[in-house]
């Protein structure tokens, strides 16, 4: 008889019976509500096991990626271990502080040492946490060969955590962390005709890890990065960016800034808002994939405008950096 592990205890599940159903029947308290996949509120995540394919159905392709599959219709021939989606994302760790850097007047750099049990995709985020305050920063690094966990931190007026994090962690420090989270990464389909990705402020974070996986995994449709900031000193990277470019035929990078008078800009900087350049570059974005980061005005403004341009939901990955609530 096949069994359900869930939170370190082994249920045995009977014949035609779903994951959810044996859960429920063990007095496991678990969300759910249509029962038939419809839903999708009883989603979990598989960390062993098999996942038949119809558990899957309808789920965005990074999820399926992940494990996520719904329990209420999963029927699996083998056993299979599973999490509910708020417990892996609760679970903290120690990483010491191994770089620190400015990498403009805003943006800081921290670099977080990761062992090999530390398992994500570029363009996730992590939880860190100071006492009893939580922020979600996005990973600019690539599991396949960087090291290290790489952030970018912006410095928020009255924001309690960067300022603590730009002004009193030292490297050697140790911080808590949670994680990873997040469906806003590549994941080649094999039916895309490029990759678009559009951000602001510290939103490069994670299209910087997104570009260079896709890239370093062979994608060689258009690529197509537009980041922007008020003035020309906001942007960051554009220096690794352009010898991206370089290195990359089918990469194209185009720095945006939207607070000065134009005709103040050198020629290889555009005007205006990242997601307008974006859109007037590449207008046709059916059966491209959309990675949104940094505001939330710019993220749902992008993500509702490709929308009505015909770009499917679940190949637009968007990723809005909320302010945290203000302190009391």
């Amino acid at each position: 008889m096949a069994k359900v592990v869930y939170q370190g205890r082994s249920y045995e599940r009977r014949d035609d019976e779903t994951v959810l159903r044996c859960l429920l029947r063990n007095d496991v308290r678990a969300p759910y509500s249509c029962e038939s996949g419809a839903c999708q509120s009883c989603t979990m995540q598989a960390t062993k096991g098999v996942i038949p394919s119809n558990a899957q159905e309808d789920l965005k392709e990074t999820q399926k990626v992940l494990g996520y599959f719904k329990p209420c219709v999963c029927k699996p021939k083998g056993d299979l271990e599973v999490v509910a989606l708020d417990d892996a994302h609760q679970q903290k760790q120690q990483l010491t502080v191994v770089e620190k850097s400015f990498l403009n007047d805003e943006i800081l750099r921290l670099r977080l040492s990761c062992d090999e049990s530390f398992k994500y995709h570029a363009g996730q985020f992590i939880n860190l946490f100071k006492e009893d305050l939580i922020r979600s920063y996005s990973l600019a690094s690539l599991p396949d060969s960087d090291r290290t966990l790489e952030l970018h931190i912006k410095r928020v007026p009255l924001g309690v955590v960067s300022h603590w994090l730009c002004d009193d962690v030292q490297v050697g420090d140790q911080l808590s962390v949670a994680g990873p989270m997040g469906e806003c990464f590549y994941h080649e389909t094999g039916r895309e005709e490029g990759l678009l990705a559009v951000g602001t402020g510290s939103g490069l974070a994670p299209l910087w890890g997104i570009v260079r996986d896709a890239l370093t995994h062979g994608f060689d449709k258009p690529i197509i990065l537009c980041h922007g900031g008020m003035t020309p000193e906001l942007l960051y990277y554009v220096d690794e960016l352009r010898l991206l470019e370089k290195r990359y035929g089918n990469f194209n990078y185009y720095p945006c800034v939207s607070g000065i008078d134009e005709n103040a800009l050198p020629a290889d900087i555009s005007w205006g808002f990242p997601n307008d350049v974006a859109f007037a570059l590449q207008p046709d974005l059916v059966k491209w994939q959309l990675f949104l980061c940094g505001h939330p005005e710019m993220v749902i403004n992008a993500k509702r405008k490709a929308f009505l341009q015909g770009v499917a939901l679940q190949d637009i990955h968007a990723d809005p950096f909320l302010p945290a609530s203000p302190p009391a």
